[in-house]
């Protein structure tokens, strides 16, 4: 068997890891819900079908771009069904399926748990930022205020 240098077994090591992320359902769920319209909308169409022009009045930072890949992107993930009702002009009406419903209450979790502990996060992120002009995360930065820096004598 032929030696491998570090750089080779990490590389090895990541194609690994690389492949088992690929097949985790959990990473891919994430890759779906973790898109930054793709909740909002789900959250919408929860309330019941809407018309595409509907949809994006409730959620006014979408471009019409962004929101037409998302609902496409919902609909072939199987969240999200499309109807096209022939009139002019043509009614598009998009509505959760079955799987999208599903995993509303798993939506409303995220979303409870973000408003009872984003102050949380955004105090931790203040601590280890630290006061401005410091380099972020550094160890002075990370240093409890009432430890002497290491090599300086205590008051």
């Amino acid at each position: 068997m032929a030696t491998m240098t570090a750089a080779e077994r990490r590389e090895q090591d990541k194609a690994a890891f690389d492949a088992y992320m690929d097949g985790c359902p959990t990473h891919q769920l994430m890759g779906i819900i973790g898109n930054k319209w793709s909740m909002l909308v789900l959250s919408d169409l929860a309330h019941g079908t809407r018309r595409y022009a509907e949809v994006g009045r409730a959620l006014p930072g979408v471009s019409a771009k962004m929101l037409t890949q998302t609902l496409r992107s919902l609909e072939r993930d199987g969240f999200v069904a499309r109807s096209v009702t022939p009139s002019v002009p043509v009614q598009v009406e998009y509505t959760l399926t079955l799987l999208g419903e599903r995993i509303v209450p798993l939506l409303t979790s995220i979303q409870e748990w973000a408003g009872r502990h984003i102050e949380e996060i955004h105090a931790a992120r203040e601590r280890y930022d630290g006061p401005p002009g410091q380099a972020a995360g550094s160890p002075v930065t990370r240093r409890a205020a009432s430890s002497p820096a290491p090599g300086t004598p205590s008051a």
